[in-house]
Protein backbone atom coordinates (compact mmCIF):
# COMPACT_ATOMS: atom_id res chain seq x y z
CA UNK A 1 0.00 0.00 0.00
CA UNK A 2 1.16 3.59 -0.53
CA UNK A 3 2.70 5.39 2.42
CA UNK A 4 0.38 7.05 4.92
CA UNK A 5 -0.56 10.71 4.83
CA UNK A 6 0.91 12.90 7.58
CA UNK A 7 -1.07 13.99 10.61
CA UNK A 8 -2.28 17.55 10.68
CA UNK A 9 -5.11 19.92 11.49
CA UNK A 10 -8.54 19.62 9.87
CA UNK A 11 -8.76 21.39 6.50
CA UNK A 12 -11.84 23.57 5.92
CA UNK A 13 -14.23 22.34 3.26
CA UNK A 14 -14.17 25.72 1.48
CA UNK A 15 -10.37 25.58 1.07
CA UNK A 16 -9.81 29.06 2.53
CA UNK A 17 -6.25 29.55 3.80
CA UNK A 18 -5.14 31.47 6.88
CA UNK A 19 -4.34 35.14 6.38
CA UNK A 20 -0.61 34.44 6.77
CA UNK A 21 -0.64 32.56 3.45
CA UNK A 22 -1.56 35.71 1.55
CA UNK A 23 1.21 37.87 3.00
CA UNK A 24 3.84 38.59 0.35
CA UNK A 25 2.26 36.26 -2.18
CA UNK A 26 2.81 38.72 -5.04
CA UNK A 27 6.58 38.29 -4.56
CA UNK A 28 6.59 34.48 -4.72
CA UNK A 29 6.62 32.21 -7.76
CA UNK A 30 3.56 30.03 -8.28
CA UNK A 31 3.55 26.51 -9.71
CA UNK A 32 1.11 23.68 -10.30
CA UNK A 33 1.65 19.98 -9.68
CA UNK A 34 -0.86 17.52 -11.16
CA UNK A 35 -0.76 13.98 -9.78
CA UNK A 36 -1.83 11.19 -12.13
CA UNK A 37 -2.20 8.12 -9.88
CA UNK A 38 -2.39 5.41 -12.54
CA UNK A 39 0.25 2.81 -13.41
CA UNK A 40 0.17 -0.17 -15.74
CA UNK A 41 2.15 -2.20 -13.16
CA UNK A 42 3.17 -1.32 -9.62
CA UNK A 43 6.96 -1.33 -9.43
CA UNK A 44 8.33 -3.34 -6.54
CA UNK A 45 10.21 -0.41 -4.98
CA UNK A 46 7.41 2.17 -5.25
CA UNK A 47 5.38 3.47 -2.30
CA UNK A 48 3.85 6.45 -4.12
CA UNK A 49 0.11 6.98 -4.16
CA UNK A 50 -0.48 5.01 -7.36
CA UNK A 51 -2.92 2.34 -8.46
CA UNK A 52 -3.24 -0.20 -11.22
CA UNK A 53 -6.58 -0.80 -12.89
CA UNK A 54 -6.88 -4.09 -10.99
CA UNK A 55 -6.37 -2.34 -7.64
CA UNK A 56 -9.00 0.28 -8.42
CA UNK A 57 -11.57 -2.10 -9.80
CA UNK A 58 -14.72 -0.22 -10.71
CA UNK A 59 -14.33 2.39 -8.00
CA UNK A 60 -12.50 4.99 -10.06
CA UNK A 61 -12.32 5.73 -13.75
CA UNK A 62 -9.28 6.83 -15.73
CA UNK A 63 -11.69 8.09 -18.38
CA UNK A 64 -13.23 10.59 -15.94
CA UNK A 65 -10.02 11.60 -14.24
CA UNK A 66 -9.14 14.68 -16.31
CA UNK A 67 -12.54 16.35 -15.75
CA UNK A 68 -12.17 15.68 -12.02
CA UNK A 69 -8.76 17.39 -11.92
CA UNK A 70 -10.17 20.29 -13.93
CA UNK A 71 -12.84 20.62 -11.23
CA UNK A 72 -10.13 20.84 -8.57
CA UNK A 73 -8.28 23.53 -10.51
CA UNK A 74 -11.46 25.60 -10.68
CA UNK A 75 -11.94 25.04 -6.94
CA UNK A 76 -8.30 26.07 -6.35
CA UNK A 77 -8.67 29.36 -8.21
CA UNK A 78 -11.73 30.22 -6.14
CA UNK A 79 -10.14 29.20 -2.84
CA UNK A 80 -7.01 31.27 -3.49
CA UNK A 81 -9.11 34.27 -4.45
CA UNK A 82 -11.24 33.93 -1.29
CA UNK A 83 -8.01 33.68 0.72
CA UNK A 84 -6.67 36.95 -0.65
CA UNK A 85 -3.71 35.23 -2.31
CA UNK A 86 -2.50 37.31 -5.22
CA UNK A 87 -3.36 35.80 -8.58
CA UNK A 88 -0.19 35.05 -10.55
CA UNK A 89 0.59 33.34 -13.84
CA UNK A 90 2.11 29.90 -13.45
CA UNK A 91 5.89 29.72 -13.66
CA UNK A 92 5.94 25.93 -13.83
CA UNK A 93 3.53 23.03 -14.30
CA UNK A 94 4.52 19.44 -13.57
CA UNK A 95 2.46 16.31 -14.30
CA UNK A 96 3.76 13.46 -12.14
CA UNK A 97 2.63 10.13 -10.87
CA UNK A 98 2.17 7.32 -11.45
CA UNK A 99 2.46 7.46 -15.19
CA UNK A 100 0.76 10.60 -16.52
CA UNK A 101 1.09 9.40 -20.11
CA UNK A 102 -1.21 6.45 -19.43
CA UNK A 103 -3.93 9.04 -19.92
CA UNK A 104 -4.58 10.17 -23.50
CA UNK A 105 -2.48 13.18 -24.48
CA UNK A 106 -5.73 15.04 -25.12
CA UNK A 107 -6.70 14.65 -21.46
CA UNK A 108 -3.37 16.06 -20.27
CA UNK A 109 -3.73 18.90 -22.77
CA UNK A 110 -7.22 19.74 -21.48
CA UNK A 111 -5.98 19.94 -17.89
CA UNK A 112 -3.16 22.25 -18.98
CA UNK A 113 -5.63 24.40 -20.94
CA UNK A 114 -7.79 24.77 -17.83
CA UNK A 115 -4.76 25.85 -15.79
CA UNK A 116 -3.80 28.35 -18.48
CA UNK A 117 -7.34 29.76 -18.57
CA UNK A 118 -7.52 30.15 -14.80
CA UNK A 119 -4.07 31.58 -14.08
CA UNK A 120 -2.19 32.03 -17.32
CA UNK A 121 1.37 30.89 -18.03
CA UNK A 122 4.35 33.20 -17.72
CA UNK A 123 6.34 33.67 -20.95
CA UNK A 124 8.83 30.81 -21.09
CA UNK A 125 6.96 28.76 -18.47
CA UNK A 126 8.29 25.26 -17.88
CA UNK A 127 5.66 22.55 -18.46
CA UNK A 128 6.78 18.97 -17.77
CA UNK A 129 5.26 15.53 -17.82
CA UNK A 130 6.78 12.36 -16.50
CA UNK A 131 6.51 9.36 -18.79
CA UNK A 132 7.57 5.77 -19.09
CA UNK A 133 9.44 5.04 -22.34
CA UNK A 134 6.75 2.53 -23.33
CA UNK A 135 3.83 4.90 -22.63
CA UNK A 136 4.48 7.39 -25.45
CA UNK A 137 4.33 7.46 -29.23
CA UNK A 138 5.49 10.06 -31.75
CA UNK A 139 1.90 11.24 -32.12
CA UNK A 140 1.25 11.54 -28.38
CA UNK A 141 4.41 13.57 -27.82
CA UNK A 142 3.62 15.85 -30.73
CA UNK A 143 0.15 16.45 -29.25
CA UNK A 144 1.67 17.34 -25.87
CA UNK A 145 4.14 19.75 -27.45
CA UNK A 146 1.36 21.41 -29.45
CA UNK A 147 -0.62 21.86 -26.21
CA UNK A 148 2.24 23.73 -24.55
CA UNK A 149 4.34 21.07 -22.83
CA UNK A 150 8.05 21.90 -22.96
CA UNK A 151 9.76 18.97 -21.20
CA UNK A 152 9.36 15.25 -20.76
CA UNK A 153 11.04 13.28 -17.98
CA UNK A 154 11.48 9.62 -18.86
CA UNK A 155 11.76 6.98 -16.15
CA UNK A 156 14.71 5.13 -17.68
CA UNK A 157 16.01 3.82 -14.29
CA UNK A 158 18.56 1.44 -15.88
CA UNK A 159 19.86 0.20 -19.23
CA UNK A 160 20.50 -3.33 -17.90
CA UNK A 161 17.70 -5.90 -18.32
CA UNK A 162 18.28 -7.82 -15.08
CA UNK A 163 18.23 -4.55 -13.09
CA UNK A 164 15.00 -3.46 -14.76
CA UNK A 165 13.53 -6.87 -13.91
CA UNK A 166 14.30 -6.46 -10.19
CA UNK A 167 12.66 -3.02 -10.31
CA UNK A 168 9.60 -4.46 -12.14
CA UNK A 169 9.99 -1.96 -14.96
CA UNK A 170 7.98 -2.81 -18.07
CA UNK A 171 10.08 -1.19 -20.81
CA UNK A 172 13.08 -2.66 -22.61
CA UNK A 173 16.38 -0.74 -22.83
CA UNK A 174 15.92 -0.46 -26.59
CA UNK A 175 12.75 1.60 -26.11
CA UNK A 176 14.51 4.52 -24.40
CA UNK A 177 16.45 5.86 -27.44
CA UNK A 178 13.27 5.73 -29.51
CA UNK A 179 11.26 7.67 -26.92
CA UNK A 180 14.02 10.29 -26.62
CA UNK A 181 14.21 10.65 -30.40
CA UNK A 182 10.43 11.12 -30.66
CA UNK A 183 10.47 13.72 -27.89
CA UNK A 184 13.25 15.67 -29.58
CA UNK A 185 11.45 15.54 -32.93
CA UNK A 186 8.40 16.99 -31.18
CA UNK A 187 10.53 19.86 -29.86
CA UNK A 188 10.54 18.77 -26.20
CA UNK A 189 13.44 19.01 -23.76
CA UNK A 190 14.43 15.62 -22.37
CA UNK A 191 15.24 14.55 -18.81
CA UNK A 192 16.17 11.00 -17.81
CA UNK A 193 15.69 9.43 -14.38
CA UNK A 194 18.13 6.75 -13.22
CA UNK A 195 18.19 4.64 -10.04
CA UNK A 196 21.38 3.17 -8.59
CA UNK A 197 21.91 0.58 -5.89
CA UNK A 198 19.32 -1.96 -7.04
CA UNK A 199 19.95 -5.40 -5.49
CA UNK A 200 22.22 -7.35 -7.85
CA UNK A 201 23.39 -4.26 -9.75
CA UNK A 202 27.18 -4.41 -10.21
CA UNK A 203 29.33 -1.33 -10.62
CA UNK A 204 29.78 -2.18 -14.31
CA UNK A 205 25.99 -2.37 -14.68
CA UNK A 206 25.66 1.15 -13.30
CA UNK A 207 28.47 2.34 -15.56
CA UNK A 208 26.65 0.85 -18.55
CA UNK A 209 23.43 2.66 -17.57
CA UNK A 210 25.26 5.98 -17.26
CA UNK A 211 26.95 5.45 -20.64
CA UNK A 212 23.64 4.59 -22.28
CA UNK A 213 21.91 7.62 -20.80
CA UNK A 214 24.69 10.03 -21.69
CA UNK A 215 24.88 8.71 -25.25
CA UNK A 216 21.38 10.16 -25.69
CA UNK A 217 22.65 13.62 -24.67
CA UNK A 218 19.79 14.48 -22.29
CA UNK A 219 19.27 18.07 -21.23
CA UNK A 220 18.80 16.96 -17.62
CA UNK A 221 19.50 13.83 -15.62
CA UNK A 222 18.42 12.69 -12.15
CA UNK A 223 20.22 9.87 -10.35
CA UNK A 224 18.59 8.58 -7.18
CA UNK A 225 19.86 6.03 -4.70
CA UNK A 226 17.35 3.23 -4.27
CA UNK A 227 15.62 3.52 -0.89
CA UNK A 228 13.76 0.47 0.34
CA UNK A 229 10.43 1.60 1.73
CA UNK A 230 8.56 -0.56 4.24
CA UNK A 231 5.47 -2.20 2.82
CA UNK A 232 6.78 -2.45 -0.73
CA UNK A 233 7.14 -5.70 -2.65
CA UNK A 234 10.91 -5.22 -2.86
CA UNK A 235 11.17 -4.79 0.92
CA UNK A 236 9.35 -8.10 1.34
CA UNK A 237 11.69 -9.83 -1.13
CA UNK A 238 14.73 -8.55 0.76
CA UNK A 239 13.25 -9.65 4.08
CA UNK A 240 12.69 -13.15 2.68
CA UNK A 241 16.28 -13.27 1.39
CA UNK A 242 15.23 -13.47 -2.26
CA UNK A 243 17.41 -10.49 -3.20
CA UNK A 244 20.30 -8.80 -1.41
CA UNK A 245 19.88 -5.73 0.77
CA UNK A 246 21.08 -2.31 -0.39
CA UNK A 247 24.52 -1.21 0.75
CA UNK A 248 25.54 2.35 1.71
CA UNK A 249 29.13 1.86 0.50
CA UNK A 250 27.83 0.62 -2.84
CA UNK A 251 25.64 3.74 -3.07
CA UNK A 252 28.66 5.95 -2.39
CA UNK A 253 30.79 4.25 -5.05
CA UNK A 254 28.01 4.60 -7.62
CA UNK A 255 27.36 8.22 -6.77
CA UNK A 256 31.03 9.06 -7.25
CA UNK A 257 31.03 7.21 -10.57
CA UNK A 258 27.96 9.17 -11.66
CA UNK A 259 29.55 12.50 -10.79
CA UNK A 260 32.71 11.68 -12.73
CA UNK A 261 30.80 10.47 -15.80
CA UNK A 262 28.32 13.33 -15.82
CA UNK A 263 30.95 15.99 -15.30
CA UNK A 264 33.04 14.53 -18.13
CA UNK A 265 29.95 14.70 -20.35
CA UNK A 266 29.52 18.41 -19.64
CA UNK A 267 26.70 18.16 -17.12
CA UNK A 268 26.83 20.03 -13.81
CA UNK A 269 25.15 19.18 -10.53
CA UNK A 270 22.76 21.78 -9.17
CA UNK A 271 21.12 19.61 -6.50
CA UNK A 272 22.54 16.51 -4.84
CA UNK A 273 20.68 14.11 -7.15
CA UNK A 274 20.25 16.30 -10.23
CA UNK A 275 22.47 17.44 -13.10
CA UNK A 276 21.77 19.74 -16.05
CA UNK A 277 23.58 20.56 -19.26
CA UNK A 278 23.03 24.30 -18.79
CA UNK A 279 21.50 26.51 -16.11
CA UNK A 280 18.42 26.87 -18.31
CA UNK A 281 18.00 23.09 -18.32
CA UNK A 282 17.61 22.86 -14.54
CA UNK A 283 14.15 21.70 -13.43
CA UNK A 284 12.61 24.96 -12.29
CA UNK A 285 9.60 23.22 -10.80
CA UNK A 286 11.71 21.17 -8.40
CA UNK A 287 13.81 24.23 -7.58
CA UNK A 288 10.58 25.92 -6.48
CA UNK A 289 10.00 23.09 -4.00
CA UNK A 290 13.54 23.33 -2.64
CA UNK A 291 13.31 27.12 -2.30
CA UNK A 292 9.91 27.12 -0.59
CA UNK A 293 7.86 28.87 -3.28
CA UNK A 294 4.10 28.44 -3.70
CA UNK A 295 2.44 25.58 -5.53
CA UNK A 296 -0.95 23.94 -5.71
CA UNK A 297 -0.93 20.15 -5.88
CA UNK A 298 -3.95 18.68 -7.66
CA UNK A 299 -4.96 15.03 -7.53
CA UNK A 300 -5.42 12.35 -4.86
CA UNK A 301 -2.69 12.48 -2.22
CA UNK A 302 -1.10 15.59 -3.76
CA UNK A 303 0.57 18.09 -1.43
CA UNK A 304 0.34 21.89 -1.73
CA UNK A 305 2.17 24.82 -0.14
CA UNK A 306 1.26 28.50 -0.10
CA UNK A 307 2.97 31.01 2.18
CA UNK A 308 3.90 28.58 4.93
CA UNK A 309 0.62 26.64 4.91
CA UNK A 310 0.83 23.09 3.63
CA UNK A 311 -2.04 20.70 2.93
CA UNK A 312 -2.57 17.29 1.35
CA UNK A 313 -5.49 15.70 -0.46
CA UNK A 314 -7.30 12.50 0.40
CA UNK A 315 -5.49 9.56 -1.13
CA UNK A 316 -8.00 7.41 -2.94
CA UNK A 317 -9.22 8.55 -6.38
CA UNK A 318 -12.83 7.70 -5.52
CA UNK A 319 -12.88 9.71 -2.29
CA UNK A 320 -11.09 12.53 -4.09
CA UNK A 321 -13.70 12.67 -6.85
CA UNK A 322 -16.61 12.45 -4.40
CA UNK A 323 -15.44 15.50 -2.47
CA UNK A 324 -15.05 17.60 -5.59
CA UNK A 325 -18.44 16.50 -6.90
CA UNK A 326 -19.91 17.77 -3.62
CA UNK A 327 -18.16 21.12 -4.12
CA UNK A 328 -15.82 20.51 -1.18
CA UNK A 329 -12.07 20.75 -0.81
CA UNK A 330 -10.34 17.40 -1.37
CA UNK A 331 -7.84 18.26 1.39
CA UNK A 332 -7.50 15.65 4.15
CA UNK A 333 -5.49 17.87 6.50
CA UNK A 334 -3.12 20.80 6.70
CA UNK A 335 -0.51 22.51 8.83
CA UNK A 336 0.77 26.06 9.16
CA UNK A 337 4.50 26.13 9.71
CA UNK A 338 5.89 28.31 12.46
CA UNK A 339 9.16 30.20 12.08
CA UNK A 340 11.17 27.34 13.58
CA UNK A 341 9.73 24.72 11.22
CA UNK A 342 10.23 26.97 8.21
CA UNK A 343 13.86 27.54 9.17
CA UNK A 344 14.53 23.81 9.52
CA UNK A 345 12.98 23.10 6.11
CA UNK A 346 14.89 25.96 4.52
CA UNK A 347 18.25 24.64 5.76
CA UNK A 348 17.31 21.03 4.97
CA UNK A 349 16.40 21.76 1.36
CA UNK A 350 18.61 24.65 0.28
CA UNK A 351 21.87 23.14 1.53
CA UNK A 352 21.36 20.46 -1.13
CA UNK A 353 21.66 23.08 -3.88
CA UNK A 354 24.91 23.92 -5.66
CA UNK A 355 24.42 27.63 -4.92
CA UNK A 356 24.73 26.80 -1.23
CA UNK A 357 23.18 28.34 1.88
CA UNK A 358 24.17 31.81 3.15
CA UNK A 359 26.04 31.50 6.42
CA UNK A 360 24.40 34.70 7.62
CA UNK A 361 20.99 33.01 7.42
CA UNK A 362 22.04 30.23 9.83
CA UNK A 363 21.21 30.47 13.51
CA UNK A 364 24.13 30.63 15.99
CA UNK A 365 24.33 26.84 16.37
CA UNK A 366 24.50 26.41 12.59
CA UNK A 367 27.19 29.06 12.21
CA UNK A 368 29.22 27.41 14.97
CA UNK A 369 29.13 24.13 13.02
CA UNK A 370 30.69 25.61 9.87
CA UNK A 371 34.33 25.42 11.01
CA UNK A 372 33.99 21.71 11.84
CA UNK A 373 32.36 20.97 8.50
CA UNK A 374 35.26 22.69 6.73
CA UNK A 375 37.79 20.68 8.77
CA UNK A 376 36.00 17.44 7.87
CA UNK A 377 35.97 18.30 4.17
CA UNK A 378 32.18 18.38 3.92
CA UNK A 379 31.79 21.94 2.66
CA UNK A 380 33.92 24.03 0.31
CA UNK A 381 36.34 26.20 2.33
CA UNK A 382 36.62 28.87 -0.37
CA UNK A 383 32.83 29.27 -0.52
CA UNK A 384 32.63 29.31 3.29
CA UNK A 385 35.13 32.18 3.31
CA UNK A 386 32.72 33.99 0.98
CA UNK A 387 29.86 33.37 3.41
CA UNK A 388 28.18 30.39 1.74
CA UNK A 389 27.80 26.80 2.97
CA UNK A 390 28.31 24.77 -0.23
CA UNK A 391 28.66 21.01 -0.17
CA UNK A 392 31.95 19.51 -1.29
CA UNK A 393 31.97 16.29 -3.33
CA UNK A 394 32.30 14.32 -0.09
CA UNK A 395 29.63 16.49 1.50
CA UNK A 396 27.17 15.57 -1.22
CA UNK A 397 27.66 11.90 -0.31
CA UNK A 398 26.95 12.79 3.31
CA UNK A 399 24.41 15.56 2.80
CA UNK A 400 22.10 14.30 5.56
CA UNK A 401 24.99 14.32 8.03
CA UNK A 402 25.83 17.91 7.07
CA UNK A 403 22.24 18.97 7.73
CA UNK A 404 22.22 17.23 11.12
CA UNK A 405 25.27 19.21 12.14
CA UNK A 406 23.79 22.48 10.93
CA UNK A 407 20.56 21.68 12.77
CA UNK A 408 21.67 20.18 16.09
CA UNK A 409 18.98 18.96 18.49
Amino acid sequence: MPSALPLGDPAPSDGVLPSSAAAGSSNRDFGLYVHIPFCAVRCGYCDFNTYTAAELGGGASQANYAPTVQRELEFAAGALDRSGVTGRPLDTVFFGGGTPTLLPSGDLARVLTTARTLWGLRPGAEVTTEANPDSVTPASLEELAAAGFTRVSFGMQSAVPHVLAVLDRTHSPERVPLAVQWAREAGLKVSLDLIYGTPGEKLQDWSASLDAALSLEPDHLSAYALIIEEGTALARRIRRGQVSAVDDDDHADKYELAECALQAAGMSWYEVSNWARTDEDRCRHNLAYWKGHDWWGAGPGAHSHVGGTRWWNVKHPTAYAQRLEAGESPAAGRETLDDGARYVEDVLLRTRLAEGYPTADLNPAGRNAVAGLIADGLIEPREAFRGVVRLSNRGRLLADAVVRRLLPD
